[in-house]
């Protein structure tokens, strides 16, 4: 069983950048793949990226394209969605999710562990 840790989420204008990352603990990432989800109010789970376990395949919702960036430190069992050029769409809790093994992906359902996730907020 792999426990699921977010942080990094705050307060931020548009045009800025945060980092969040996803702590790992139980097991070792390496043979997790690992995506990142978010949720605003009112909406539906949204992906936002993905990256294999093996971290030589990542995957972007269009939105997202371009301006976030993920990727992962096995020795440090981290994860880490680096956000740039942030707008106020992009406003939301961020969940990080972990699935064995493959290629990563969009599908929530196919991630079995999730963290509690860390507010994302970007003013205009």
């Amino acid at each position: 069983q792999v426990q699921l840790v977010e942080s990094g989420g705050g307060l931020m204008q548009a045009g800025g950048s945060l980092r969040l990352s996803c702590a790992a603990s139980g097991r070792t990432f390496r043979n997790y793949a690992v995506a990142w989800f978010r949720q605003a109010p009112g909406k539906e789970r949204e992906f936002v990226a993905s990256i294999s376990s093996s971290g030589s395949s990542t995957y972007y919702a269009d939105s997202v394209k371009g301006r976030f960036t993920i990727s992962g430190n096995n020795a440090k069992n981290m994860v880490y969605l680096q956000m740039n050029s942030l707008k106020p769409e992009d406003t939301a809790i961020y969940h990080c999710a972990a699935k064995n093994y493959g290629a990563g992906g969009a599908v929530p359902n196919e991630y079995g562990h999730w963290g509690q996730g860390t507010q994302v907020t970007v003013s205009s």
